[in-house]
């Protein structure tokens, strides 16, 4: 029997089994209709019933109305969005909150569209913390926010201070936790972290910002065209999309609270071992850490060798640190088992026991 294999790949990143299962199965014959997954037509019956069963389920484990938002798969990542996002809704000034790397660009490509005020950040810092005590201008078309930084392990905890149009990139811990879906007039996220297969975007957008559209768009920029043709406008990443009905179906059965619950017990676990164990210190501030990535540094970097090994020999991958943090990164999504974090932790016990 080979080795445990224990993924913290910060994205694409583990995914539960039951996803490869259907998947596989799928590849060979979707549901006895004797066609794959990766030849059907994305105008079949078979595709537009997965294609609205996904959507449906995004929005009622948002516990959103249909009538009121509209669920979109779309592709290009989150990447795309800080230019759709701009080229749709920012016709005078926007706020944005610069919370890491990610925020940075969203905020690089909106200035394309209008002017960009950074209500603030926490760069002085190499955004190890969220910022809290900013003022937000009456004059804002939105507010965008990141509510979590995969690269420092920074998390929002709280949206009640945003009062304005608010938009959101939730790519890294999107249905992770219980918030209130209903404070956001958009969010996205791509798939790749916590619902699925590189390849697919989700958008949740609320009907009535269509309104606000007044400009010239690209067809294949444009919101009001992807939800007029029910985000097959082009060719939908239709494997990408079957994978996250099969996860959106695991979510919904759980339940956010449940979910949250798991995903705060592993985080706690590791950040008890990372403040109690001398060989290591957390990166992010301890109010604002995430409970996605946690980020943490060697004391000493001479044992940085020791500790790779370790871990390599326990079957740990991706847990180095993005290159501009440096350290280790943690990723816990969803997907991931707390024997995954158990054996982490084994690792950095056994760092502290060798020196």
């Amino acid at each position: 029997m080979s080795k445990k294999i224990h993924n913290f790949n910060a994205g694409p990143s583990v995914l539960p089994k039951e996803i490869f299962k259907k998947t596989s199965e799928s590849i060979v014959n979707l549901d006895g209709s004797g066609l794959s997954i990766l030849e059907i037509s994305h105008r079949s019956n078979d595709f537009k019933s997965i294609l609205s069963e996904a959507q449906e389920l995004v929005l009622n484990i948002s516990n959103l109305d249909s009538n009121e938002y509209s669920c979109l798969f779309l592709q290009g990542g989150a990447s795309t969005q800080f230019l759709m996002v701009a080229y749709n809704f920012l016709y005078n000034q926007a706020g944005y909150l610069n919370t890491g790397s990610w925020s940075d660009k969203a905020i690089k490509e909106a200035k394309h569209f209008g002017n960009v005020t950074e209500l603030a950040s926490s760069k002085d810092k190499n955004y190890n913390y969220i910022p809290k005590d900013y003022i937000i201008p009456t004059n804002l078309d939105y507010i965008h926010i990141t509510t979590n930084n995969t690269i420092y392990g920074t998390q929002i905890s709280s949206f009640s201070k945003f009062d304005k149009t608010l938009v959101a990139d939730m790519s890294s811990d999107i249905f992770s936790r219980e918030i209130n879906y209903s404070a956001f007039d958009l969010f996205y996220a791509g798939a790749q972290k916590n619902i699925g297969p590189a390849g697919a975007t989700i958008v949740v957008i609320k009907n009535q910002m269509i309104e606000k559209i007044n400009r010239e768009v690209p067809s294949m920029l444009n919101y009001k065209v992807h939800i007029e043709k029910e985000s097959s406008f082009n060719t939908p990443p239709v494997f990408s999309i079957y994978a996250c009905l099969i996860n959106l179906r695991e979510i919904k059965s759980k339940g956010l609270k449940n979910i949250e619950l798991e995903n705060k017990a592993k985080a706690e676990l590791l950040y008890e071992e990372i403040d109690n164990n001398p060989c290591f210190d957390g990166f992010a501030e301890t109010e604002d850490r995430s409970y996605m990535n946690v980020t943490f540094n060697l004391n000493d970097e001479n044992n940085s060798e020791i500790f790779e090994k370790l871990c390599k020999e326990k079957g740990i991958i991706g847990v180095n640190g993005h290159r501009s943090v440096g350290g280790y990164r943690a990723s816990l999504y969803n997907a991931l088992k707390i024997d995954s974090v158990e054996a982490l932790i084994d690792c950095m016990k056994k760092l502290e026991s060798l020196i």
